[in-house]
């Protein structure tokens, strides 16, 4: 089993930044994907952006240019830097930890809210 803990997450004014940070424990498999998603009410979750193992990153259009995903293998944590915030920024933002080369290696944070106001 792995458990992720997210924090972070709060309320910032557009222009703003925040930092959110996902603990990974437990049973870590290192070659993995980690990454942020992000949803609100009555949406399906979307992806923010992912880094794999090695160091590889890919973010959605919408926050390219204005977040950086990061992590750090030692501490199997993964950072997501937030810069420029918008009010459509706001949302329950989701780590998650997953590995193709396992069947089912697939977890999920509790989420994070985060709320930009205008």
């Amino acid at each position: 089993q792995v458990q992720l803990v997210e924090s972070g997450g709060g309320l910032v004014q557009a222009g703003g930044s925040l930092r959110l940070s996902c603990a990974a424990s437990g049973s870590i498999f290192s070659i993995n994907l980690m990454g942020w998603y992000r949803q609100t009410p009555g949406k399906q979750r979307d992806l923010v952006a992912t880094i794999t193992s090695g160091g590889s990153t890919n973010y959605a259009d919408s926050v390219k240019g204005r977040f950086t995903i990061s992590r750090d293998n030692a501490k199997n944590t993964v950072y997501l830097q937030m810069n420029s915030l918008k009010p459509e920024d706001t949302a329950v933002y989701y780590c998650n930890l997953r590995s193709r080369w396992l069947e089912g290696y697939d977890y999920w944070g509790q989420g994070t809210q985060v709320t930009v106001s205008s």
